[in-house]
C-alpha cells in the first residue's frame, strides 16, 4: 500500500540535511550559550550565527529575531505585549485567522477590554480592503493582525497594501506568516510590517522552534519572565540544535525556492485539472484553485457527497494511504466544523465534506493520480 502524505501545511518532513546538522550540533555544541566558558561561547557564537543569517533572508537586523517554540508562542508575545505594554486599544483582525491569533484576541478582548474588530471578508475569504480603512479611522491606538497566507484555503493578504493602510493611520501592523515563511521571499525593509512569526515544521525543518520578527525599539516586554536570553524578550535556555536545523531548513528553502516553487505548482494545477475531469461537480473552496491568487502549496475541496455518506471519508483515505486533513491540524481533536470554510461557504455546502490537500517537492504526479481515482471511487461507491 502506498503512504502519500498531503498535509504540509500541518507540518511537513524534516529535511536530511536538517536532520544530519542537529545530529551533529547535538553531539558535539552542547554547552550553554549563557555560560562564559569554551564550550557556552561557542554555542553562543553559533547562535548569533544563525540569527543573522535568518535576519538576512529578509533584510532585518539580528536582533529584530527572536527565537520561539514556534508561531503560536510568538503570536501570543506580540498581541498580548502589545496590548499591555504599547497601549493598544484596538485589534483589527479578520474571522479567517489561525486560531493562535483569533483566540489571543478574543482573550485580550476579555481581559483588557480592548475593542475588537473584524474586517469584512468576500464570498472567497479575502480582506475587504475599503473595510479595513474605513475600520482604521479611529482615534484608538490600533494593531491590525491579518495572516498572510490562509492555512485552510490558501488566500493571499496583499502585505504591502495593508502596510500602507497601517502607515496612513498611524497603526501597527502584524501579520501571522507561518505559511509564508520558507515559500515565498520577504523583504521587510521594503514591507513595513512591525511584527511577523514563523514556524520551522512548517518549511521542512523541527517542530518546536520558531521566530517572532519585532522591529527594533518596538517597546514590548517579555511574557516569559526568568532571564535575558533572546534579548529579553523570552527567558530559558536555547535550543541550539533546533535554532540551527531551523536556519539550515530556511537556507534550503530560500536557496531552492524557485525550483521547489515551480515544481509544487505543477503538481498543484496537475491536481485540480484531475480532480475536474474525474469528479464532476467538484468545488474548490475560496480561491484555492486559482494559482494567480492563493498559494501554490494547497488546495481545499467541497466533494459532491453528503456529510453522512462522508463521515468516514478521511479514515477511507487514511485506510488507503492517504494523509489528508478536513482543516486545521489544530483543531482536528474537535468535532467542530472549520470556523473558515464556516465563513465563506453556503449553507448547503458546509453539509458537504470539505477536504485540503497541501503538496510538497517530496511528492510526485504519480501519487496525485492514486489520490484522485481513490477519492473518485469512495464517492462513486
Amino acid at each position: 500500500m502506498p503512504a502519500i502524505y498531503l498535509d504540509n501545511a500541518a507540518t511537513t518532513k524534516v529535511r536530511k540535511e536538517v536532520v544530519d546538522l542537529m545530529s551533529e550540533v547535538l553531539l558535539n555544541t552542547y554547552g550553554n550559550a549563557s555560560s562564559s566558558h569554551s564550550y557556552g561561547r561557542t554555542s553562543k557564537a553559533l547562535l548569533e550565527k544563525c540569527r543573522k543569517e535568518i535576519a538576512g533572508y529578509f533584510n532585518i537586523s539580528a536582533a529584530e529575531i527572536i527565537f520561539t517554540s514556534g508561531g503560536t508562542e510568538a503570536d501570543n508575545l506580540i498581541l498580548q505585549s502589545a496590548v499591555r505594554d504599547l497601549n493598544i486599544q484596538h485589534i483589527i483582525t479578520s474571522k479567517v485567522e489561525h486560531h493562535a491569533v483569533l483566540h489571543t484576541a478574543e482573550f485580550i478582548q476579555n481581559q483588557y477590554g480592548v475593542k475588537l474588530s473584524f474586517v469584512d471578508l468576500d464570498d472567497n475569504g479575502q480582506i475587504d480592503y475599503n473595510h479595513l480603512s474605513v475600520l482604521l479611522d479611529t482615534e484608538l491606538k490600533t494593531l491590525v493582525s491579518l495572516m498572510h497566507v490562509n492555512n485552510e484555503i490558501g488566500t493571499i493578504l496583499d502585505l504591502n497594501l495593508v502596510s500602507k493602510l497601517c502607515q496612513e493611520k498611524n497603526a501597527l501592523f502584524h501579520s501571522d506568516t507561518v505559511q509564508s515563511v520558507g515559500h515565498f521571499p520577504l523583504d521587510l525593509s521594503k514591507i513595513k510590517l512591525d511584527f511577523i512569526t514563523a514556524s520551522a515544521h512548517k518549511f521542512h525543518g523541527p517542530k518546536g522552534i520558531g521566530f517572532a520578527f519585532i522591529r527594533k525599539q518596538s517597546g514590548l516586554n517579555p511574557l516569559i519572565i526568568g532571564g535575558s536570553q533572546e534579548r529579553g524578550y523570552r527567558a530559558g535556555t536555547e535550543s541550539i540544535h533546533d535554532i540551527c536545523g531551523m536556519h539550515k531548513a530556511l537556507e534550503l528553502a530560500y536557496d531552492n525556492l524557485d525550483e521547489e516553487s515551480d515544481y509544487i505548482s505543477s503538481l498543484k494545477t496537475y491536481f485540480i485539472k484531475n480532480l475536474k475531469a474525474n469528479i464532476p461537480n467538484i468545488k474548490f473552496n475560496g480561491l484555492s484553485a486559482d494559482l494567480s491568487q492563493s498559494t501554490y502549496t494547497l488546495v481545499n475541496v467541497c466533494l459532491p457527497i453528503s456529510l453522512d455518506r462522508a463521515a468516514m471519508l478521511l479514515f477511507q483515505l487514511d485506510i488507503k494511504g492517504i494523509s489528508c486533513s478536513k482543516g486545521s491540524a489544530c483543531q482536528s481533536g474537535s468535532s467542530k466544523g472549520s470556523h473558515v470554510l464556516q465563513e465563506i461557504l453556503s449553507e448547503e455546502d458546509l453539509h458537504k465534506p470539505s477536504i485540503r490537500f497541501s503538496f510538497s517537492m517530496y511528492n510526485t504526479k504519480e501519487e496525485l493520480d492514486y489520490v484522485v481515482a481513490s477519492l473518485a471511487d469512495l464517492i462513486n461507491s
